[in-house]
């Protein structure tokens, strides 16, 4: 998985209550983000989460920069217990192929809470493709 700053929209973003990202993409600049192939969103939790119920993370499309005017969104996790907001997880969703043709300008995550989360921080990225690097190999063999 390679990431790339401009498609960062989160960094290490401290989540106690709801919340939009601090970082947006500007989809009227010319570049391009990969849209047409498949694209995901990585939510990667960097301090564990405490304090709170649960939390949700998605990724919407916004007129302004502040993700407030005529938001989409266009992808979300389901809702994630604290319990399992623990340091290193990820979460990854995948985004629909023609982001630009909703004509929306901004590119950004949201994050809702239930109750208060004491900590938690988040890293968000937009990639074109995703590893798991989670896989797990019977322990006692040889190699000959």
């Amino acid at each position: 998985m390679i990431t790339d700053k401009f498609l960062r929209f989160s960094d290490a973003q401290a989540i106690t209550t709801t919340a939009v990202s601090t970082d947006k993409v500007d989809l009227s600049q010319a570049r391009d983000i990969g849209e047409g192939d498949d694209l995901y969103a990585v939510f990667t939790v960097g301090t564990a989460f405490a304090g709170g119920t649960s939390a949700q993370f998605s990724v919407v499309v916004a007129d302004d920069a502040a993700l407030t005017t005529n938001v989409t969104t266009i992808a979300m996790t389901g809702v994630i217990t604290t319990a399992n907001l623990t340091a290193a997880s990820q979460f990854i969703v995948r985004l629909a192929p023609l982001i630009g043709s909703l004509g929306r300008r901004y590119l950004g995550g949201s994050y809702t809470v239930v109750g208060t989360m004491t900590a938690g921080t988040v890293t968000a990225d937009i990639v074109s493709d995703i590893q798991d690097g989670k896989k797990s190999y019977a322990t006692g063999f040889s190699v000959l």
